[in-house]
């Protein structure tokens, strides 16, 4: 930009409001999606740590030679202590962190929940009791909760239109990685007949939050939030930095423009007023309006709902205790790291699939491959559960289970959400669907244990049959409710959402911008301080 300041000189063409992604800036982007890692260790370490016989001593007191097998396990209630206290510290870190992403920005509010996730992982490693182990994994959920939210909002404002779903799901790929890490980890250390057992797993977490908030320190802002914020220039700074472009480009003012325009648009329509002004402008307009805020709300945190509707924790967080109360399998750690390596290699292909197909008709489809599964593991475990060879078949369908989540609703929930809110409620947008996410984990978390423990209702593979009912409502509620936002920017998405439906949103396509409905052709962007910055 040169001189006393940078002319935003043209309308935006409908084709032309990003620039060509360069291989750096697409980089600069992934490395958001690392934050996945430490979600998915975090989610997927429990479920083995629960079950080693190190763990069970220490929290029971019972001796593994004087009791039978299928009785040396924690208690019903503890499983669902430990789980669900995790998630119910992130649904209020989740809250937490709308505010915080609009009063200090995106990357401090990540950056600041890898340090609440570390105390709480240090609480946890120095643990030898149930106390402070629950207090360990409640400070940690915090943490956890601040990252889980506004990494997905960072990540879908930063990332360019056309692999911004590639992207979001490179996310869900860590998390599935980070899962897998966690097996491998438990695995090699549930042997160990001293407190390195479960100390080794729970301390390495610390290693993956220490990496996320290095790099992020290293990334810009997000560009968003400083027009937000009406600081103009760093916004002009940091998306010519993403963009890999020099700050006086015709495209990154061009991008600008529609981002700004979008903004004020948005404003218009939601004044903004005190805190509590702001929330309320979450759940604003009518339920009978498909672009109002309102519905917005109900479709971010429903579709968030949906995915733990699925019942694919129920697999990851009891899948280890769930496979030794089935009493037909030798090394239930094992089945549950196969379990993981499935989800590992299936999520990459919604990198292709989710620009390919589109959001709503992977997780249309993905929802009805998940309930044939879940039906068939159902009747297949009531009808001869006790056959070795009718076990097999259950795990086999297991895992085709996993495959249609991890490459549909997997990734499909985190990108939709990312996706349909305006600027203005954004982030509070995202966290709400994100606390709606941890609300329902912690609901499975605390309910599930008492499902199918063997000292309770022991539902057994019956409760694939809930799970399989659950996928059915998933199925009818994606065709009806979720809209397509591939190849569209964040502002196309709300134009899109004002007028069209979900089930012809597929079909609908940008004939006018918000930089020439507000226009703002004209406007100027003072830089002259602004000095280009070397990426």
């Amino acid at each position: 930009m040169a001189g006393g300041g940078a002319t935003l000189t043209e309308a935006v063409t409908i084709n032309r409001v990003e620039a060509p992604v360069t291989f750096k800036a697409y980089m600069m982007c992934a490395f958001a999606a690392f934050g996945g890692i430490f979600f998915g260790y975090d989610s997927g370490y429990i479920s083995g740590v629960m079950g080693m016989d190190y763990v069970i001593h220490m929290l029971t007191g019972l001796d593994k030679d004087s009791v039978s097998s299928d009785s040396y396990v924690l208690p019903s209630w503890k499983k669902s202590l430990i789980t669900s206290i995790l998630s119910a510290g992130t649904f209020f870190g989740a809250l937490i962190a709308g505010d915080l992403a609009d009063y200090f920005g995106r990357r401090f509010t990540i950056i600041s929940g890898c340090s609440v996730f570390i105390v709480g992982v240090i609480l946890q490693t120095a643990s030898s009791s149930l106390g402070l182990l629950v207090a360990g994994r409640l400070v940690a959920g915090f943490g956890v909760g601040f990252v889980s939210a506004i990494i997905i909002l960072y990540m879908s404002e930063i990332a360019p239109r056309k692999f911004r779903g590639t992207l979001v799901s490179g996310y869900m790929f860590c998390v599935t990685i980070g899962m897998l890490l966690a097996s491998c980890v438990d695995y090699a250390s549930e042997k160990r007949q001293d407190s390195g057992s479960y100390r080794i797993p729970i301390a390495l977490q610390m290693a993956w939050a220490i990496i996320l908030a290095f790099g992020l320190f290293l990334l810009p802002e997000s560009p968003r939030y400083y027009v937000k914020k009406d600081r103009l220039e760093d916004a002009v700074r940091v998306l010519a930095r993403l963009r890999g472009q020099p700050t006086d480009s015709e495209y990154v003012q061009q991008e600008l423009m529609e981002i700004v325009a979008n903004n004020e648009y948005e404003l218009q329509l939601t004044p903004q007023g005190g805190y509590f002004e702001s929330w309320k402008h979450c759940f604003s307009g009518s339920l009978r309006n498909p672009s109002s805020n309102l519905r917005r709300t109900i479709l971010g945190t429903s579709v968030q709902m949906m995915q733990q509707w699925t019942g694919i924790n129920f697999i990851f967080y009891f899948g280890t205790t769930f496979f030794q109360e089935l009493g037909t399998i030798n090394n239930s750690f094992l089945i549950s790291l196969i379990t993981t390596l499935v989800n590992v290699f299936s999520t990459p292909i919604s990198f292709w699939t989710i620009e390919r197909f589109g959001r709503r008709a992977l997780m249309i489809y993905g929802a009805l491959g998940m309930l044939i599964c879940e039906f068939v593991i159902a009747i297949v475990g009531v009808t001869d559960g006790s056959n070795p060879a009718a076990v097999k078949a259950m795990i086999s369908f297991i895992c085709i289970y996993v495959f249609f989540f991890a490459s549909t609703w997997g990734p499909g929930g985190w990108v939709v959400i990312g996706e349909i809110f305006p600027l203005p409620i954004r982030s509070r947008g995202v966290a709400l669907s994100t606390a709606s996410n941890w609300l329902w984990n912690c609901i499975i978390a605390v309910i599930t244990p008492y499902m199918v423990g063997t000292d309770q209702a022991n539902l057994g593979a019956r409760v694939f049959f809930i799970w399989g009912a659950l996928c059915t409502c998933c199925f009818v509620y994606a065709y009806f409710l979720v809209y397509e936002t591939k190849g569209l920017t964040l502002e196309q998405v709300d134009k899109m959402m004002e007028e069209c439906s979900p089930r012809t949103s597929s079909k609908w396509k940008p004939t006018s911008t918000f930089s020439v409905e507000m226009g703002l052709s004209d406007k100027k962007i003072d830089a002259v301080s602004l000095q280009e910055e070397k990426v």
